[in-house]
């Protein structure tokens, strides 16, 4: 038998492995689970939008090749929507490339740009694609932290000048996961003269811009003067409008980045299924109602577990933005045994905090990706394991 590629060797956290092992292991033992550690929404699309979908599947025209660069009728929505949402003017032709979902343009960014042995700036704690993309295109990490004590923002005056110099690009997420953080535009301005003095590309991820609570819209790093003079944003047609089986998404911004990711994806793959950019467009371009909605939801279910964990002690920072809850351990245990327990005896499934980076550890990711009733029923289960086990003296890391 071969043996895989080496580059494989640096895939898959050993703690996202133990936890999916967990979670099957207590799933022979007949115990029922619910699942809050994935973040795939678990609400339908609007009708109209499965209405165009469906049509769009009955047309014959519809089944041949796509080309990577999509259709007209989709760059122009995700134009439009730009210019709509953050002022931000895109030419469609050359500003915009459709995506099989942002993570496929987030991995395939480092093939395009990242050589053996290039260095590129990684958050901790940070989506696991960051990392991965970047160890499948042979690149070295450098992890810059990201701490409470600044809003879990990147402190730019931290990073070694001598990395930043030798470093080829910065990944950015806002609102962020796992920690659900925000970012303002005046901070965008600061990353921009950073990638300026540095010579860095910075490709932000800004899958969760849609889903922010209170009134709060976050705000796009194209919308910092000049930054599209130094990179690029991903975007996610399936976080925005729950079309995450279908793969959707758009990256936008510099023209010569985009130019140069497409020329990769040309060679990898063709482009989005026709109808399913079909249902993007009307969706970019149709009234936005179905957002709102989302949002509503999210932040119900968001209300329910932070009210229900802190009537059993465990208080939580509320999230402004994002489908996730970046919940501190409770007790004095780290994150992977505070998880293990919770799953076993409450069976919930979260996520350790370790499983995205060094500076995970201490708090476990909550997604808030089931209906409300289930929700309810977590809390139910958490509430009870937390009282059982007596959170009293315990303290709060």
């Amino acid at each position: 038998m071969l043996s895989p590629a080496k580059r494989l060797e640096g895939l898959g956290a050993s703690v996202f492995t133990e936890m999916d092992n967990l979670k099957r292991e207590l799933e022979k033992e007949g115990k029922a689970l619910i699942n809050l550690s994935i973040g795939s929404p678990d609400r339908a699309p609007a009708m109209e939008i499965r209405q165009v979908l469906s049509q769009a599947v009955f047309d014959e025209t519809q089944y041949g090749y796509t080309l990577t660069r999509g259709t007209e009728e989709f760059r122009k929505a995700c134009a439009a929507w730009y210019l709509e949402r953050f002022g931000v003017a895109l030419n469609s032709e050359t500003e915009v490339l459709p995506l099989m979902g942002s993570q496929d343009g987030l991995a395939h960014i480092f093939l395009a740009y990242i050589n053996p042995g290039d260095l590129a700036l990684i958050p901790d704690p940070g989506y696991p694609i960051y990392t991965a993309g970047l160890i499948l295109a042979g690149g070295e990490k450098v992890a810059f932290p990201l701490l409470k004590e600044n809003g879990f923002l990147p402190d730019l005056r931290k990073i070694d000048p001598n990395i930043a110099r030798k470093a080829k690009l910065m990944l950015l997420n806002y609102p962020n996961n796992p920690t659900a953080a925000v970012a303002s535009l005046s901070f965008f301005e600061e990353v921009v003269e950073f990638a300026r003095k540095y010579d860095l590309l910075i490709c932000h991820d800004v899958a969760y811009s849609e889903l922010a609570f209170e009134g709060y819209r976050p705000v796009s790093f194209l919308q910092a003067q000049g930054a599209k003079e130094v990179g690029i944003e991903f975007h996610s047609v399936s976080k925005t409008y729950n079309l995450a089986g279908a793969r959707l998404g758009f990256v936008v911004g510099n023209a010569d980045v985009i130019g140069t990711l497409a020329q990769l994806k040309s060679n990898i793959d063709y482009g989005v299924f026709g109808p399913v950019l079909k249902a993007g467009a009307f969706a970019l371009s149709s009234v936005q109602d179905s957002i709102e909605e989302n949002r509503n939801a999210y932040q119900r279910r968001r209300d329910i577990l932070i009210e229900g964990c802190s009537q059993a002690g465990w208080n939580i920072p509320i999230p402004q933005g994002s489908m996730f809850i970046w919940a501190p351990v409770p007790t004095k245990q780290d994150s992977v045994a505070f998880a293990r327990e919770l799953a076993r005896e409450a069976g919930v499934i979260v996520v350790p905090g370790l499983a995205f980076g060094e500076h995970g550890e201490g708090y476990v990711r909550i997604a808030m990706v089931q209906d409300e009733s289930v929700l309810q029923e977590a809390v139910r289960r958490i509430q009870r394991f937390l009282l059982k086990g007596g959170l009293k003296g315990l303290g709060t890391i």
